[in-house]
Parts: structure tokens; C-alpha cells; sequence
């Protein structure tokens, strides 16, 4: 008996509860926000914890023990759910890094790089767009919906030793091109317009050599730059916002995918 329970009944409902934080846990680690160095394992551990007793009422219960092969089978399953679902979230914010990426190599600050603790160095420009997006998506309620979205992954997706359907895999490659399509549509505004002048600095360069392109070009497009950011800045949130409503949809279709 431990705590008025059958040995068991006790062993059976630790499984239980282990397997459901196990998936959780790996989304924590992959997931954006949760897996930043500032927030520390313990806290991750915690909130997976936290999270799996809250739920696992309602979650049918797999009957898989965790001393067997067939446990050691299910915990594998469910670190790679959960780790397909955070690098799925993760392609959103690696779009708007790539977006301030080409911005800050147009702008002629492709030299200037901020110490990430995440990601090590990484442009201003880029950094700057990523602390915006993390603010939007709490803003948004986004770790809310993710926390939601795993919960309901297990009546879906629930914890079982059926093998995972090779769909999902596939639809998770065949959508990481949204990294390249989304950032590119979010820095071509201001792409466009820093090629454009400096299509008009090269004419002048060409018209009149006497003119120092390169004591005059660096200050414009820098100048140019800057304001262009700022004005884009102002349509950033609902772009974000339609972004986080397609990651969302594609994560539901990943689950199916694999159920």
C-alpha cells in the first residue's frame, strides 16, 4: 500500500502521469520561450509536471508499464510528438529572424551582432524583430493556446504503442519551407526599397564619379532603413497574429498526421 493505494494501482497511475509529462517536457524543450537558457530545466520540469497531474484525469490511461520495452517504446513516441510540435512553433519566429537577417544585411548591418544567450550571435536587426514577436506571442496568448493544444493531443494522438503514421514526418518537412516563404513576404517591403536606392546610388556612381557613394550610401540606406523598420513595425502584429493562427492549424494537421 502507499498512500491508501494498491502497489499496483500506484505504479499503474505514476506510468500514467510519467508518459503524459514525458511528451510535455519535450515540447517545453523545443517550444519557443520555454526553451530559452534563461528559463531554467527545474522550471520546464515543474511546468511539465505541473501540467500532466492537472490533466491526466482526462486522459485515458495506456496501460503500458514503464519498466518494459514496450514502455521504452512509448517514452521514445512521446519525446518525438512532443519535439515535432515545438520545432513546428519554432518556424515562425525563425521566419522573422530570417526577415531581419536580409533587412540588416540590405541596411549594411549585417557586421553588427547582439550576443543571443539562445542562439548565440545573431544581427541587431534580427534580435530586435525576434524580442517583438516573443512579446506578441505572449501578448497573444500563445503559450496558453500551446499548453491547450497539447493537452488536447492526447485524445487525438493519445499515449499508445501504435507506431507513428510516416505522414506526419512528411508534413513536417514539407512545411518547413514557410521559414523562407513568410520571411522573405515580411522583409520584402524593405528589401525592395534599399535595392531600389541602391540601384540609384550605383546610376549616380556611374553619372557622376565624383560623388563618394560610399561616404554618402552607407548613411542613407541606413537612414532609410531605420524609418522603413519603424513603419513596419506598426503592421508586424497582425501580420504575427495571422502567422500564429497558420502555425496553430498546422500543428492540429501534424497531430493528424501522425495519428
Amino acid at each position: 500500500m502507499a498512500f491508501g493505494i494498491p502497489l499496483e494501482q500506484f505504479y499503474a497511475h505514476i506510468s500514467h502521469t510519467f508518459f503524459i509529462m514525458v511528451r510535455i517536457a519535450a515540447l517545453l524543450q523545443v517550444a519557443p520561450i520555454f526553451s530559452e537558457r534563461s528559463v531554467s530545466a527545474r522550471l520546464r520540469a515543474g511546468l511539465a509536471l505541473l501540467t500532466a497531474l492537472l490533466i491526466g484525469s482526462s486522459v485515458p490511461d495506456a496501460g503500458v508499464g514503464l519498466y518494459s520495452w514496450t514502455g521504452v517504446w512509448v517514452l521514445a513516441k512521446q519525446v518525438v510528438i512532443g519535439a515535432a510540435m515545438g520545432l513546428t512553433l519554432q518556424f515562425i519566429f525563425a521566419a522573422v529572424r530570417l526577415a531581419g537577417e536580409l533587412i540588416g544585411m540590405q541596411m549594411g548591418l549585417s557586421f553588427a551582432t547582439f550576443f543571443d544567450p539562445g542562439v548565440g550571435n545573431s544581427p541587431v536587426i534580427s534580435r530586435f524583430l525576434n524580442l517583438l514577436v516573443t512579446l506578441l506571442f505572449l501578448v497573444f496568448n500563445g503559450h496558453l493556446w500551446l499548453l491547450a493544444l497539447v493537452a488536447e493531443t492526447f485524445h487525438s494522438l493519445p499515449v499508445s504503442a501504435a507506431p507513428l503514421h510516416a505522414g506526419g514526418f512528411m508534413y513536417l518537412v514539407s512545411h518547413a519551407g514557410l521559414i523562407f516563404s513568410q520571411g522573405l513576404m515580411l522583409g520584402l517591403p524593405i528589401i525592395a526599397l534599399l535595392l531600389c536606392i541602391n540601384f540609384i546610388l550605383g546610376l549616380l556612381n556611374r553619372l557622376t564619379p565624383q560623388l563618394s557613394i560610399f561616404v554618402v550610401g552607407f548613411p542613407l540606406t541606413l537612414s532609410v532603413g531605420m524609418v522603413a523598420l519603424f513603419l513596419m513595425a506598426q503592421t508586424l502584429a497582425p501580420f504575427f497574429e495571422h502567422l500564429m493562427a497558420r502555425i496553430f492549424d498546422n500543428l492540429a494537421e501534424l497531430i493528424l498526421s501522425f495519428s
